[in-house]
């Protein structure tokens, strides 16, 4: 028994990789993908191009529109990655920061791991480090006045100030706090509810001049009147009716047979269905409304009982739009025509109207009394240039949520960064942290100095001595806001520059990156490989099946 032959655990086409060579992969994982976002932060970004699945060109340096497009295999990247679509939906800027800062953090754990420090104690450094950190931004953050419209501009635009929309000066910035102020609901004692994802709707029409973009009060949509000739097309302070149901005779569900003895009860059938759609249209002709829009279908003989009854109808339109024309308007939607009420009827629109642009036809519902819903028309030359606003105005109304929500600013341009930093090895040196912690504590404070390093290195600046004389600043005054400009490379107060940051973005970045380094460093092995359990049913074929509408059936054979 002495040459016993070796266990095999695994499967033989499976790949492990366990202990510090995980560690290590995930590291270098990390700075790879920090390495390709880099160079897009700051006022003198690079763009990158990207090529989509597609074959659509994405021209943009947002960090999280770059990291969408690209396919990564390595676990550790893919979860980096992850990151910024989290801070992207959590507080909607700072994406390219977080995936810096997150790689840089891997990056410093590296020389603690091959002092053979155990993960655990490297993460107990961190997590305290990032508890002194978040505590240090408090102190230097200040609050702000909300209602103040020339200082918010200041911050969106500071924000915005690195994107490709910066050369049209304030307006991304006004058509964004402009598009806030509309949909915040304020629920007194201090809660607002801001939710731009559903009720600030951004509609882009290539053409015209960037200049002509404007948030509208009230909705706009694509779609013209069913019987564009007959039914009026403008209509000044419209009574709008709004239905989630079909005004068309109900068919049977999949497939009704009826069968008929005499040729006289074909007539009667078809009389009932012409009087079902009478008797539904007179009661909603009784509440006098002059606009009717629904969900789903609209019967021809409806829209000729609607049309005589003087209402202009629209059909099938996405419910959410149909949710913002009710929230702009101050209409309920129904969902059974007997159900109408008086209350329902929406009267908080100053117009209705169909216009032409291009060659499409799109529906105005604006001049609201008190919109708590908006459209963001943009317009602009090209679809790709247009795509690019977008993604900067998605990040401009983020910042301005941000700040509406939690009202408090902190300097940008790497000055919290140092500041941290800074106050970090204050701490250190003081004796505040003991023992084996103290180098991944010190090392928090020195990777979060690669976002004023990267900020010099993006412009050109002398990055060794820039960064040595924002330390001696910092080291000179302990409340200094000092930080780099980023178009020029030099030194400025960004109080006196107004570079800020909002106190919310600022804290989820260093959280964000700080939790993924600790997390990723947690892992010891990796294991790749594994097959898929993609066993097919009895009877089912390998290739997708596709409904073409004839062969759909509501109870289909499900396998046993």
């Amino acid at each position: 028994m002495a040459f016993q032959a070796p266990v095999t655990v695994l499967q033989a086409n499976t790949k492990r990789d366990t202990g510090k060579k995980a560690q290590y992969g995930n590291i270098m994982a990390g700075k790879a993908v920090a390495d390709i976002v880099r160079t897009t932060l700051g006022p003198r970004a690079m763009l990158k191009m990207l090529l989509d699945a597609n074959g659509g060109i994405v021209l943009t340096n947002d960090g999280n529109a770059i990291l969408r497009e690209i396919d990564v295999s390595h676990p550790a990247a893919k979860s980096i990655i992850e990151l910024s679509r989290t801070q992207d939906e959590e507080v909607g800027d700072g994406t390219t920061s977080v995936i810096i800062l997150a790689g840089e953090m891997l990056a410093a754990a590296e020389p603690s791991l091959e002092r053979n420090l155990h993960p655990t104690t490297i993460i107990r450094g961190y997590v305290r480090a990032l508890d002194d950190a978040i505590k240090i931004i408090d102190e230097i953050s200040f609050p702000i006045d909300t209602n103040d419209r020339q200082q918010m501009l200041n911050i969106v635009n500071s924000c915005i100030g690195t994107k490709f929309t910066m050369r049209f000066g304030s307006l991304i910035a006004e058509l964004a706090l402009d598009a806030v102020q509309t949909v915040m609901i304020d629920h007194g004692d201090g809660r607002r509810e801001i939710d731009i994802k559903k009720y600030a709707k951004v509609e882009k029409i290539p053409g015209g001049a960037i200049e002509d973009s404007r948030v509208l009060r009230g909705v706009m949509f694509e779609k013209d009147v069913v019987v564009p000739a007959r039914m009026r097309r403008k209509i000044h302070n419209p009574r709008i009716l709004l239905l989630d149901c079909p005004l068309e005779y109900k068919k049977g569900e999949n497939q009704t047979n009826v069968e008929l003895m005499r040729e006289e009860d074909w007539a009667t059938l078809l009389k009932m269905e012409e009087e079902w759609i009478q008797k539904t249209c007179d009661q909603i002709a009784a509440f006098k409304p002059d606009l009717v829009i629904t969900e789903k279908g609209l019967s021809d003989l409806a829209a000729h009982y609607l049309m005589k009854a003087g209402i202009s109808a629209i059909r099938r339109l996405r419910k959410t739009d149909n949710n913002r024309i009710a929230r702009a308007s101050g209409a309920t939607i129904v969902s059974r025509p007997d159900e109408i009420r008086e209350s329902d009827i929406g009267t908080g629109a100053g117009l209705f109207e169909v216009r032409k642009i291009g060659d499409e036809f799109f529906t105005f519902i604006v001049d609201c009394k008190d919109p708590k819903a908006c459209s963001i028309v943009l317009r602009g030359a090209s679809k790709d240039v247009l795509n690019e606003v977008e993604r900067n105005l998605h990040d401009a109304m983020g910042v301005a949520r941000n700040v509406c929500i939690d009202p408090r600013l902190v300097p940008g341009g790497g000055a919290v960064e140092m500041a941290v930093s800074h106050g970090l090895a204050e701490r250190a040196n003081s004796g505040a942290v003991e023992g084996v912690e103290q180098g991944p504590y010190r090392a928090v404070g020195q990777a979060l100095e690669v976002i004023p390093r990267t900020l010099a290195q993006n412009c050109g600046a002398n990055v060794i001595r820039t960064l040595t004389k924002l330390r001696a600043k910092h080291a000179e005054a302990p409340d200094c806001t000092f930080g780099i400009d980023g178009n020029s490379g030099q030194i400025v107060d960004m109080k006196e520059l107004g570079v800020w940051e909002p106190y919310q973005v600022k804290v989820q970045t260093v959280k964000t990156s700080v939790e993924a380094a600790t997390l990723l460093l947690r892992i010891d092995d990796i294991v790749s490989g594994l097959k898929k359990r993609d066993k097919l049913a009895p009877g089912q074929s390998s290739k997708p099946q596709m409904d073409d509408g004839e062969n759909v059936d509501s109870e289909q054979m499900l396998a046993e």
